[in-house]
This record gives C-alpha cells, sequence and structure tokens, in this order.
C-alpha cells in the first residue's frame, strides 16, 4: 500500500509472557513494520528476551533504558529514536496485546487515504469495542473521555487511548522536549498538542482487548491524576484565550 518506513514502539516492564507474542503478531499482520522495544530495565529479563528476538530479526529493535520512569517517558525515547533513525510513521501500541495488530493495516490505511496527521485507534467511535472490561471500568473511561471533551474543547471520542499512529513530522511539531506528562496524562496531552497545531486526528475504531497474561498497570490513581491534570490544563487554556482577547 506504501512505501513508508514504519516503527512500531512497544515499552515494557515485566512484559516476558507476552512479548514473543506480540512481536510475532505485528509482523504476521504487517511484515514491513519493524518493532523498538524500549525497555525499562525488566527484572523479569524482557530486556535479554527483546535482544535475543532482535539478533534473530532485523526488524526488531532495542532501547534499553536505565529504570522504570513510567510510559511517557518510554514512548518519548522511542519517539526521539524513531525520529533519528528517519521513520515515516511512528506507532504507540501496548505489549500485552490488548492494542490487537490486526487493526494496524487498517489504522494505518486511514494515515495516508485521509492524509491525517494521527491516527487514533478508538473504542468510542462506532464499530469500537472492549473486550474483557468490567463494567465500572468502561463507565470510568467513558466517563474520562467526556470530561476531557468537556474542559478541552476537543472533539475526540477517544482522547486517552494508547494505540495511535503520528507521522514523523507531526511529533517534530508538537514540540516533545516540553513535555513531562506521563501515563493515560500523556495521551490526551499529545493528542490536544496535535489538535491545537491544528493537524488532522482521524479516530478509527479498534476492538480493545483486556490484557490475558501480566498485571495491568492502570488504576483509579492514575486515571484520576489525568482527569486533573487535563482540568488545569484546560482552565490555563481558556485562561490564556481570554486574556488574549482582551
Amino acid at each position: 500500500m506504501t512505501n513508508l518506513r514504519v516503527l512500531v514502539i512497544i515499552p515494557t516492564y515485566n512484559e516476558a509472557e507476552n512479548l514473543a507474542k506480540i512481536v510475532a503478531r505485528v509482523h504476521a499482520s504487517n511484515p514491513d513494520v519493524h518493532v523498538l522495544v524500549a525497555d525499562d530495565n525488566s527484572p523479569d529479563g524482557t530486556g535479554k528476551l527483546a535482544d535475543e528476538l532482535a539478533e534473530g530479526d532485523e526488524r526488531v529493535k532495542v532501547l534499553h533504558r536505565a529504570g522504570k520512569e513510567g510510559l511517557g517517558k518510554a514512548y518519548l525515547a522511542g519517539f526521539a529514536w524513531g525520529i533519528e533513525h528517519e521513520y515515516d510513521v511512528i506507532c504507540e501500541m501496548d505489549a500485552d496485546g490488548s492494542h490487537r495488530p490486526e487493526d494496524f493495516p487498517v489504522m494505518l490505511k486511514a494515515l495516508v487515504e485521509q492524509n491525517a496527521d494521527l491516527v487514533l485507534g478508538s473504542r468510542y467511535v462506532p464499530g469500537g469495542k472492549t473486550v474483557g472490561w468490567p463494567k465500572h471500568r468502561e463507565i470510568l473511561s467513558k466517563g474520562g473521555n467526556t470530561w476531557v471533551r468537556l474542559v478541552t474543547g476537543m472533539k475526540l471520542a477517544d482522547a486517552t487511548g494508547g494505540y495511535r499512529l503520528f507521522r514523523r513530522e507531526t511529533l517534530e511539531r508538537i514540540e516533545l522536549s516540553t513535555v513531562a506528562s506521563a501515563g493515560y496524562t500523556f495521551q490526551v496531552d499529545l493528542a490536544w498538542r496535535t489538535v491545537r497545531a491544528g493537524m488532522k486526528v482521524v479516530e478509527v475504531p479498534i476492538t480493545f482487548v483486556e490484557r490475558e497474561l501480566g498485571a495491568s498497570k492502570m488504576s483509579t490513581n492514575i486515571v484520576a491524576e489525568a482527569l486533573w491534570r487535563t482540568t488545569v490544563w484546560g482552565m490555563q487554556y481558556r485562561l490564556r484565550r481570554l486574556l488574549g482577547r482582551r
């Protein structure tokens, strides 16, 4: 479909049970893409496993990081690596299989055919869904996205989702050096930066599947912090615009 150079960043911390499976699924669905495993010095040997995968497959790259700093920091390091190595499209994907690699071709097609700057894999547009979530978690997620829309003015159905494709130029324009957010706040931050820069964001329906192996890193505290930070950003943004008009 395209000769774009594509990099899929998979951040890992204690994902030895999942890593080989997810990399295999990525390449089964998308043989030409490269995978960058950004490992935060996992004590369970994930980094060593990643090195072994890389030795046997030139499409697999490994970025060893000093320790656990959170999802946002891992992605920022991966973005910098991808930009330095001149990939055209850079993807965020979880290691646990919740982001199905089988949905990736449709997302890439949308990026190309709709000339998008950012494609979000969305659980909450028509055709999107979650599998294996308890009802309270779905309510929390949908409520969080509703709140994000209210306080930022973004029209995105799923600004908190972590399955997304950026053009390299998009990442270069949104001032990654000033990003200090982490976790779910990080995802909202990058989407909002893209929207505020006037770039095109497209949402593509995906099926989000709850992990089967390992432990989820999400907690109520993480979501609460994300909503609080987003509220502060929204208020600051609206105040700046108000003062600017005056």
